[in-house]
């Protein structure tokens, strides 16, 4: 037999054998792995058809029928009619199917996080960029697309920030502690008439966010913009910042203002590029370090171009 072939086989037995193991252990193993990301899907871009469903996943539309109606006995799921075509049915969770879908995530995450730390640091580290490496060779990363928040995204938001901030700049927890706040403060009053989040994701993985929230009548304020460093260069900031733009100008609010620091090139250039000015600037002690920071405010009131 080629080496070649030999090895991916034997990787293949390996991966599957803890793969499988760890699908065992969600639930009980109540769902197959099939049925998990099928779950998955449905919480995360529903409503959605099962024709869409089946395309995306490659599943046979007999075998997701299947699933689907173990679902129903289950009463996770909600079918209803497309407004825009009654001969499409639409999929989405009921709250019992958002319940388990939770449940099914938390439970994941946990497994892959006890087998990652079951290996040293650097061989976890090796480990991930090593199934990079696979992905590429396997041919182009799926599109990244931009959805709503769904639960879980917030947690994702506030330990990113904290994680990505520690490890590129020193900052120290209180940048944390400052950002649970402030996402605590924007869920806790909003206002999805006039405010908005975004999250970009690729293959269900989140790869960054953005929030656009009301700071008075006429004046939005962009926070908590994030991207994944895996991410960066994929064009996801600076799609993040122009939604955050089109939504100011559909609600009709006349200026965006955001709050950063000098340190922050990238972001920096992507609020120049997007027509954004500093208006004010000071010198900061925070987060266990010296800072400056920054009041970048972006006129909608001036003509598109």
């Amino acid at each position: 037999m080629d080496p070649r072939i030999a090895a991916v086989r034997r990787f293949n037995r390996r991966y599957t054998r803890v793969i499988g193991a760890l699908n065992e252990s969600v639930l009980g193993g109540a769902f197959s792995l099939s049925e998990t990301r099928v779950l998955y899907e449905i919480g995360t871009a529903g409503p959605i058809t099962a024709a869409t469903l089946a395309r995306d996943l490659a599943l046979n539309t007999g075998y997701l029928s299947r699933i689907l109606s173990h679902f129903d006995r289950k009463s996770l799921l909600r079918r209803t009619r497309d407004p825009q075509d009654a001969r499409r049915t639409l999929l989405s969770l009921t709250d019992q199917g958002r319940a388990t879908l939770d449940v099914l995530e938390a439970t994941a995450s946990s497994d892959i996080a006890h087998l990652l730390a079951t290996l040293p640091h650097e061989t976890a580290e090796a480990l991930v960029a090593a199934m990079a490496t696979i992905e590429r060779a396997l041919g182009p990363a799926p599109a990244w697309r931009l959805r709503p928040l769904v639960p879980g995204d917030i947690g994702w938001v506030i330990a990113r920030h904290g994680d990505i901030y520690s490890r590129e700049f020193g900052w120290d927890e209180t940048f944390e502690y400052l950002v649970a706040e402030i996402a605590a403060g924007v869920m806790k009053s909003f206002n999805p008439e006039r405010e908005s989040a975004w999250i970009a994701e690729r293959d269900g993985i989140r790869l960054g966010a953005v929030f656009l929230v009301q700071a008075s009548d006429d004046t939005a304020k962009l926070r908590m913009l994030i991207v994944d460093p895996a991410a960066r260069g994929l064009g996801i900031g600076a799609r993040l910042v122009a939604e955050c733009t089109a939504f100011a100008r559909a609600r009709g609010y006349r200026r965006i203002t955001l709050w950063t620091h000098s340190i922050l090139a990238a972001a920096r250039r992507l609020y120049a590029a997007e027509g954004y000015r500093i208006t004010a600037s000071a010198p900061l002690e925070a987060f266990g370090t010296h800072l400056t920071e920054e009041t970048w405010d972006l006129d909608l009131t001036q003509p598109i171009g």
